[in-house]
């Protein structure tokens, strides 16, 4: 038996119930791991919140663990070669994360780097692959810089390190208080607020080539138009309603083209944490059992870092 999270309905986090339920034996391509930390991420708690269809209820709460291969189907190999019982690994594009042990298909497990911890590991991929998309559809090289919207974020701290490594620079809102962190990763920190635009036009003379939003409000995507000409070099992960009216690219894992790009960058990804070169910044870790009062710390405006689960 298993212990895990589920959403029994739609609505807050008191909807959330921990449960015993049964791991089911992995057949020919799947894995069952024994979880030693879940990542946490504001889609855990969004999609219970917004989710209308009930035919997907009860719905599987977590989309990226980390833990050690506790059996294997038949002629089975996970998504980055080999695997045996006992090999300590990572999984993402998972459902059903917040739990003790998970059966989950073999392509989406990978080796876990030595270098990283298990709540590290389990927070890497969705927030990196996510990073990973922004700046791949607004084309972003060498030379360029770019404004990026909530830089101190999981996935702004993602595209810093990303941008960093591409060659680009960053201008990066945030609040005053996470300019450090700004800062740390190699970006040009900016309050938002009033006068945004005139303060990104100060840090950046030399213009600002593309605009990536991870925060979705009206000033972040109004400051972004007003400087970047092409509107095709502006992405959007939190606001797909203000992407439709101003012809401006929206992503997210659910839409089969962020899917497929997504799911190539996994590998790459964990190469770059394995060797330094992309760095998962942890908070604080929960019990599994408190689930809930970790879900409300998430919900606050500035975790300062992942969070994550451990069994």
């Amino acid at each position: 038996m298993a212990v895990k999270w589920i959403a029994q309905e739609f609505g807050g986090l008191d909807v959330f119930e921990e449960v015993e339920a049964e791991v089911a034996p992995p057949g020919r391509g799947e894995v069952t791991i024994e979880i030693r930390a879940a990542g946490m991420n504001p889609a855990d708690y969004k999609h219970v919140a917004s989710g209308s269809d009930r035919g997907l209820l009860p719905v599987q709460v977590g989309y990226e663990v980390s833990g050690v291969i506790s059996a294997l189907g038949p002629d089975t190999e996970i998504a980055s070669g080999g695997g045996a019982v006992g090999d300590e690994v990572l999984a993402f594009r998972v459902a059903g994360g917040y739990a003790s042990a998970l059966t989950v298909p073999a392509a989406d497990v990978f080796a876990k780097p030595a270098s990283l911890s298990f709540p590290e590991a389990a927070n890497l991929l969705l927030a990196g692959t996510t990073a990973a998309e922004m700046l791949h559809v607004t084309r972003v090289t060498a030379g360029d810089t770019i404004l990026l919207h909530g830089a101190s974020g999981a996935v702004g701290v993602s595209v810093l390190q990303q941008a960093a490594l591409l060659g680009a620079k960053v201008v990066g809102t945030a609040s005053e208080g996470s300019f450090d962190v700004v800062r740390r990763f190699g970006g040009h920190p900016v309050a938002y607020g009033g006068g945004l635009e005139e303060r990104v036009r100060a840090a950046a003379p030399g213009g600002i080539a593309a605009a990536l939003d991870a925060v979705g409000t009206d000033e972040a995507v109004d400051v972004s138009l007003a400087l970047v000409d092409d509107r095709q070099r502006i992405v959007t992960i939190a606001a797909p309603g203000r992407a439709e009216a101003d012809g401006i690219r929206a992503i997210a894992g659910a839409m089969p083209a962020s899917a497929a790009f997504r799911n190539a960058a996994r590998a790459h990804l964990i190469d770059l944490a394995g060797s330094g070169r992309l760095v998962v910044p942890i908070a604080r870790t929960w019990p599994l059992s408190e689930a809930r009062d970790a879900l409300e710390f998430l919900k606050g405006q500035h975790p300062g870092g992942k969070l994550a689960l451990l069994p």
